[in-house]
């Protein structure tokens, strides 16, 4: 378990990193300007900073004792940040570099987990030479196109016929050279934030489109939470289980959110793990804590704790 802090000044002064350079730069500010103003309110000495190329003069200059990472997406979910806060001695929240590369990177996570023997789609890596025929042939239709090192939903697409496929395999790769294709799973969609190595509650995520995309996620009016999640408690308890396990096989610490889908026939497959989840008004984890009964500004302060992982 990680150490449990009484006081705000044992913290000392604390970076919250946000911002950055990849796609989710614009989520990643108002994540962090949340947090930065959470963090304050509980009287922890906290500054915000908008992580750039000149990140390592901000660190030095700023005299901080912690970090917490609040980069969604490339530079902050895939170890790069990660590896630059071990190489200055700087603790910071949540995973490690191993388990950051490994839980951003979707093939690699699914690999993870089927080594583990814990239930993930089918899925095929694909290129621009992807045979689509013998693609749809493998997979079925619908299938869906993912990019595999980006959070948010970016440059992923439902494919309903082949016609669609290349155009949605083009767009992927706009995003990342590694690109998967995954069989489609009809059903429904859940998420499980583990905070401290414990399941939080479950989220049943309710959306008019395809699936629950870029817009379904940040601008949506129609986009459904619902936490209680309805499923009955034994079944809720299962998805718990698998979620801890899943986060466990990827070396994951601290905190991060697991994604599933569940059938028709009740079956639970893994989608992806998310090591800096979202923390805005529309986020996940700070409305699971808030079903386990913790304040938003109560969960900031737990999440920082995880800080002190390496210092026990």
């Amino acid at each position: 378990m990680t150490k449990r802090i009484s006081s705000a000044a044992d913290f000392g002064r604390v970076a919250v990193l946000m911002g950055g350079r990849s796609a989710e730069r614009e989520i990643s500010l108002i994540s962090g300007n949340a947090v930065l103003a959470g963090l304050q309110r509980k009287g922890i000495d906290a500054y915000g900073i908008d992580v750039s190329f000149d990140i390592c003069q901000k660190i030095a200059s700023g005299e901080f004792d912690r970090a917490f990472i609040v980069l969604h997406g490339r530079g902050g979910e895939d170890g790069e940040i990660q590896g630059f806060l071990q190489a200055v001695n700087l603790p910071y929240t949540g995973s490690a570099i191993t388990a950051s590369v490994l839980s951003m990177n979707k093939r690699l996570s699914k690999l993870a987990w089927i080594q583990q023997g814990l239930p993930t789609a089918i899925f095929v890596a694909v290129t621009e030479q992807t045979d689509t025929k013998a693609l749809v042939a493998e997979l079925g239709l619908p299938l869906i196109i993912k990019p595999v090192n980006e959070g948010s939903s970016i440059g992923m697409s439902k494919v309903n016929d082949h016609e669609e496929l290349k155009q949605a395999i083009d767009l992927a790769l706009k995003y990342d050279a590694d690109v998967i294709a995954e069989q489609w799973i009809h059903g429904e969609e859940y998420t499980v934030a583990i905070l401290d190595g414990e399941a939080l509650p479950a989220i049943r995520l309710k959306t008019p489109h395809e699936f629950y995309d870029f817009d379904a996620k940040y601008h949506a009016n129609d986009t459904e939470y619902l936490c209680p999640c309805g499923l009955d408690a034994d079944v809720e308890q299962g998805m718990q289980d698998i979620a801890v396990k899943a986060f466990n096989a990827l070396d994951m610490k601290g905190w991060g959110r697991i994604d599933f889908m569940r059938d028709t026939q009740g079956n639970l497959f893994l989608l992806e793990a998310n090591s800096v989840p979202g923390m805005t008004d529309h986020s996940l984890v700070p409305m699971a804590a808030k079903q386990a009964g913790m304040s938003f500004d109560d969960l900031v302060w737990r999440i920082l704790e995880t800080s002190f992982k390496d210092e026990n």
